[in-house]
């Protein structure tokens, strides 16, 4: 099941030529929400293969302990962690491109934020095997801005509106270690080989927030000037803070469960 189904309610709006959709969790169904998204969190963090392996080697505490100690434990990276994550999953599951890696797995440290693009998705087309690419900026704010929608289009700006050669480059390099070839291949094709045309890039401005985020990034969309196809999408859920901090409960409770 995809992961806002069951608790969020979903409203398109249109913005020119552009998409716009608000995700808004629904007050009486809270719980589903922190009980879906800890199901889901420890997976960015872990392989699988990780945790199946520390559990089969050392047992139930040992991988517990696995999942707690990548978990970050300051308010801000989870909160950044977490919209990275839901960004990375509605990408999978809404928009027709893939976000090929789980980024957050090759962090430096639990409490550090990683740098480059927040998620970039990626579309093969089957038969020319061409890629086009969604890239994208998520924001998570207790109360969401202006301010912060303007540092947002500044990411998606950056290197002429398309993905940077390093992040690019970081990506191929982790699909070579999970041993997808063919994808890591397209992708360093994209790089060096074909270049990447404007036209094959769309962009999505991702917001997880507190307060509803429609007007505002409505606002951002209608000001955008160049000619990259724009797609924003907000996960509005109240008590914002409190969410987050019970997700990450659940995770490790979850995981001293298992």
């Amino acid at each position: 099941m995809p992961l806002f189904d069951g608790w969020c309610g979903s409203v398109d709006h249109p913005v020119g030529d552009s998409f716009l959709r608000v995700l808004s969790g629904q007050e009486a169904h809270v719980n589903a929400g922190v009980q879906a998204t800890a199901a889901i969190v420890p997976g960015h963090y872990a392989s699988e293969e990780h945790v199946a392996h520390a559990l089969r080697r050392l047992g139930k505490p040992a991988a517990a302990a696995l999942i707690e100690g990548k978990l970050p434990t300051t308010k801000a990276i989870r909160s950044g962690d977490l919209g990275e994550i839901y960004a990375t999953e509605w990408i999978d599951a809404h928009s027709g491109y893939h976000a090929p890696i789980k980024r957050l797995r090759w962090k430096d440290h639990r409490n550090m934020a990683m740098r480059g693009e927040d998620v970039i998705g990626v579309f093969q087309d089957p038969q020319s095997q061409r890629l086009s690419f969604l890239k994208t900026e998520a924001k998570s704010r207790v109360a969401l801005t202006a301010q912060v929608l303007t540092e947002a289009r500044a990411g998606l700006d950056k290197d002429s509106g398309l993905p940077s050669s390093h992040a690019l480059a970081f990506i191929s390099a982790r699909l070579l270690e999970l041993n997808n070839l063919p994808l890591a291949d397209a992708i360093d094709d994209a790089l060096l080989k074909h270049g990447i045309p404007l036209a094959s890039v769309q962009h999505l401005l991702f917001t997880f927030s507190g307060n509803a985020p429609q007007e505002l990034l409505t606002a951002a969309i209608n000001a955008y000037p160049g000619d990259v196809n724009q797609w924003g999408v907000g996960v509005h859920v109240a008590g914002h803070g409190a969410f987050i901090g019970a997700v990450y409960d659940q995770v490790i409770a979850n995981a001293n469960d298992a």
